[in-house]
This record gives structure tokens, sequence and C-alpha cells, in this order.
């Protein structure tokens, strides 16, 4: 059986993705996505970022994690959101299993959101729930939008 779809006898893309597999195993992860369709390493959770008349509005999509264990932080406009997935398997297991396919990192994660100059640092709320992070800063007064009434 084929390690992937993608390793199939005389495939140019499985020769490429064996050949990062074996530099990861010799000198460790190389911070390099793992297969053209992937992102680099350390930029999970997947995030969505939008904006209302009063809040800009994060979404870090991160199912598994205590919320204890997660960070976020504001320092100079940088919203960063930092963690750590932990492997549901026991330590002993780790090294044991051999994957055919991995598609749900672990480790440690640190993502860094520029934020625009109209938010307000000190208005923040973060809840996590069902998976998802909800980061919401409110803008400052000066910056919403107000309608001016015509006489």
């Amino acid at each position: 059986m084929y390690e992937s779809l993608l390793n199939y006898p005389g495939s140019l893309f499985g020769e490429f993705e064996r050949l990062r597999r074996e530099f990861d195993d010799a000198f460790g992860a190389s911070g390099l996505p793992s297969s053209i369709r992937s992102v680099a390493a350390g930029s999970l959770p997947a995030i969505n970022i939008g904006r209302t008349s009063n809040s800009v509005e994060v979404y870090a999509f991160a199912p598994g994690l205590d919320p204890a264990k997660i960070e976020v932080t504001i320092d100079r406009g940088v919203l960063h959101v930092s963690g750590e997935r932990t492997s549901p398997l026991p330590a002993a297991e780790r090294g044991k299993v051999s994957f055919y396919a991995r598609e749900r990192s672990y480790g440690k994660f640190s993502r860094a959101i520029a934020l625009s100059d109209d938010v307000d640092p000190a208005h923040v709320k973060a809840s996590y729930r069902d998976g998802v992070l909800q980061i919401s800063v409110a803008r400052r007064e000066a910056a919403q939008p107000k309608r001016i009434t015509v006489q």
C-alpha cells in the first residue's frame, strides 16, 4: 500500500514528498509546508478576521485545545495568539507510530495579527467554545461611524 495518493510509482511530487520526509526525519521538522496544499508549520490555527462598526473580530479555529493554555496578548497594535496542542498518543507510543497521513499538527503554535490603528487595546474580549477562539477588539469611539442629521 502506498503512503499517500501522491506516492504512486513514478510520481515526481511523490518523490519530493518522500525526500522532504527523509530530511525531516534526519534533521528534525524543517518548518516548511508538508505538501503543496498546506501552510507552513506554525501558521495554525487557521483564522478569519472581520470588522463590524464597533469592533474587529478574530476567529481562530483550534479544536482540541485547553482554553486555559491559550495565551492572547496585544502589544503595539499586534494581536498574538499562542498555545500548544498536545498529541493524543501516550508518550511511550509517539515514537512507535508510523503515520501514513498526518493532517492535524501537534505542538506549540503562535500567530501574530496586525490590527488597525483604530482599535482600543483596553477593550478586548476572548472566548473559546466548540473549538473556536473568538477575540473581539473594540474600535475607538472616534473611529466608529457617526450619523449626522441634516437640518
